[in-house]
């Protein structure tokens, strides 16, 4: 308890610091561990914490057919290892005030450490995070606990409105691809997996020379050396998982409507667009700052919410993967008010596409990202979630030092080139969820 009092007053005096380090350049350092991992390293003194990710190609993307065996197994690494028992494995952590997390998404799946960076401390959990990571024991009473808990969540999706709706955009934009499904798999494939898919999924993903490791915290760069060893001292070399094929967009759009008992009728519209590493991305970016992503000073929030009050909220934006990954237009409106909303909607993104901004807007807008760009950065969490991604999908390593001025840079002219030729209103997919009026 003593080490959690003294660590809350130190955050305590220097939070303030944290603020510097943002408006500098990150010094980011990368090499490769001894068995294949990927690492990125920044270091950082403002606070006695270190911050893991270590991340693997991991995510629903590598399902194939066993939907939901991605989630499955990161939801596993923390329920035993070894002679530890999740209980153990628990215990470990919160004894010296440790945080250990983990997640799945469609490319990735990733386990975390958040510690303290004295030495005696580190040493007490180290070990711990590289079992987990690489040595889980999936017991066969957890599989079935995880399992069940899965199936509930998987049927407690069909009675919220926002994931009916979120299901049916991700299986109609990226049908017979990898993205189609999600990590919450079905209820079918979830039931037929048995341990020994999960051991296989492991084994072929949780390896080296599929990992990246993001670090950040108060050590010097040689004791990072030591310390990525230490993390992920018992992963096999393993092979790199392979790239994920391209999204095939179909010519014509598509309209699908799903009736759900609700007064409030859910429209999502979009297509896929962009991967990681676009040479579009800054273009898209700003100019989706303006159409619908910066909150109520977008076009859209303006004209769907202040001058016309069909919806409370309305947003897009994009959501770069390493695939195509989507554009997405969204609101929720009265019922009788949907095919009123849907088509303006629609109409606002035809005319932003033909028209483009003005040039006030995108004086606006890049002030706006430029300005508020430090708070991405303004803590360890943050640098090294940002680090993580840059190391995941091959960004370059001054990708966050150049954000801003990569921004600048966009022209009016850039961004209604690259809205015409990514965005097709003619291609969007539209899901309606709701009641007839």
């Amino acid at each position: 308890m003593k080490h959690l009092i003294k660590w809350g007053a130190l955050v305590l005096s220097t939070v303030v610091m944290l603020g510097l380090q943002s408006a500098q350049a990150l010094d980011i350092k990368t090499w490769t561990t001894s068995n294949g991992v990927k690492v990125l390293f920044v270091e950082s003194h403002d606070l006695p914490m270190i911050d893991v990710r270590l991340g693997f190609k991991a995510g629903s993307s590598r399902d194939g057919q066993q939907y939901g065996v991605s989630r499955l197994v990161n939801a596993l690494l923390v329920e035993g290892t070894g002679e530890l028992s999740a209980e153990d494995i628990a215990e470990k952590f919160e004894s010296v005030g440790a945080e250990l997390g983990h997640n799945s998404l469609r490319d990735m799946a990733f386990v975390s450490l958040r510690s303290l960076s004295d030495k005696v401390l580190w040493e007490q959990v180290v070990d711990t995070f590289a079992r987990v990571s690489a040595l889980p024991s999936f017991p066969q009473d957890a599989i079935q606990r995880d399992r069940k808990s899965m199936l509930i969540s998987l049927q407690n999706r069909k009675k919220e409105i926002s994931n009916v709706a979120e299901d049916s955009f991700f299986h109609n934009l990226y049908k017979n691809h990898v993205y189609e499904v999600g990590q919450h798999g079905t209820k079918p494939t979830l039931e037929s997996i048995v341990r020994d898919d999960l051991l296989h999924f492991h084994a072929k993903y949780y390896v080296a020379n599929n990992a990246v490791l993001a670090l950040v915290g108060d050590l010097t760069a040689e004791k990072a050396r030591l310390y990525t060893e230490q993390l992920t001292q018992y992963l096999k070399p393993g092979q790199k998982a392979d790239s994920i094929a391209p999204v095939t967009v179909e010519n014509k759009g598509q309209t699908i409507k799903i009736p759900f008992n609700t007064s409030q009728t859910h429209i999502l519209q979009g297509i896929p667009v962009m991967a990681r590493n676009d040479a579009d991305y800054y273009a898209l970016y700003l100019g989706n700052h303006i159409l619908g992503g910066s909150g109520f000073s977008s076009r859209l929030m303006q004209e769907i919410r202040e001058n016309r009050g069909l919806s409370y909220s309305v947003y897009s934006y994009f959501l770069p993967m390493e695939s195509n990954g989507p554009f997405q237009m969204g609101l929720q409106t009265k019922n009788h008010q949907a095919d009123e909303a849907a088509q303006l909607l629609q109409q606002m993104l035809e005319n932003f596409i033909k028209d483009g901004p003005t040039s006030e807007e995108i004086e606006h807008a890049k002030k706006n990202i430029t300005g508020s760009f430090p708070l991405k950065i303004d803590s360890n969490a943050k640098i090294v979630e940002n680090l993580f991604v840059t190391g995941f999908y091959d960004m370059p390593l001054d990708y966050l030092d150049r954000f801003n001025a990569n921004i600048m840079a966009v022209s009016k002219q850039d961004i209604k080139d690259a809205f015409e030729r990514r965005v097709k209103p003619e291609q969007l997919i539209r899901i309606i969820v709701g009641a007839e009026s």
